[in-house]
């Protein structure tokens, strides 16, 4: 049951690190200085982002054989593992055009919005569909979130400055790898191919 919590949670912290999220949340922090309302702001945008995210890959798995079910995802996890070495860059406009609204909406705002489509996102649906404890899993991909945005908002260009962005992008990559190969095992299990 804990890994419906532990996994989500290791997985997005590493995959979010040098994510366009991340540096929105530096680009917030550098630009309001009000490091709580950002915080909260990130909060609220990721439990409703990923609730949408994590309801969608719950519905999902229930069309789908476990067995074609973990080939899917096991396919998926190697896809977002690539996508994981690719450097995220943030289009400055996307929270100057917000500021007006303060900190709090400014941040709700603009992390609801890039976090569409972003890969956090994406595994926020794999890893709901993975897992059994729907909950556990948001509330995982949440603090993944958190551990990974809130030191780089409380830093701010300190911590910027001296993340290896690289070397962790390899390991979210190689996270994203190990999540593909233990569900093309499973898949193979079931197939009865193992």
């Amino acid at each position: 049951m804990m890994e419906s919590l532990y996994i989500p949670t290791l997985i997005v912290a590493l995959a979010e690190i040098g994510d366009k999220t991340q540096l929105l949340a530096l680009l917030l922090a550098a630009r309001f200085r009000r490091p709580w309302p950002i915080i909260w702001g990130i909060v609220v945008a990721t439990l409703a982002n990923h609730f949408a995210a994590g309801a969608i890959g719950n519905w999902v798995a229930s069309f789908f054989a476990p067995t074609t079910l973990s080939w899917i995802l096991a396919a998926s996890f190697g896809a977002v593992a690539l996508w994981t070495l690719i450097p995220d860059k943030l289009d400055d406009d996307e929270a100057s055009s917000l500021k007006r609204y303060g900190p709090f909406l400014t941040t709700l705002i603009a992390f609801f919005l890039a976090e569409m489509g972003d890969k956090t996102q994406v595994a926020t649906v794999m890893l709901a569909a993975q897992y059994p404890h729907f909950i556990l899993v948001i509330i995982g991909t949440t603090l993944g979130m958190l551990i990974a945005n809130v030191p780089v908002v409380l830093a701010g260009n300190f911590a910027a400055e001296r993340l290896p962005l690289a070397l962790i992008r390899r390991l979210a990559a190689t996270a994203f790898g190990a999540l593909a190969i233990y569900a093309g095992y499973h898949a193979l299990k079931l197939s009865g191919l193992s």
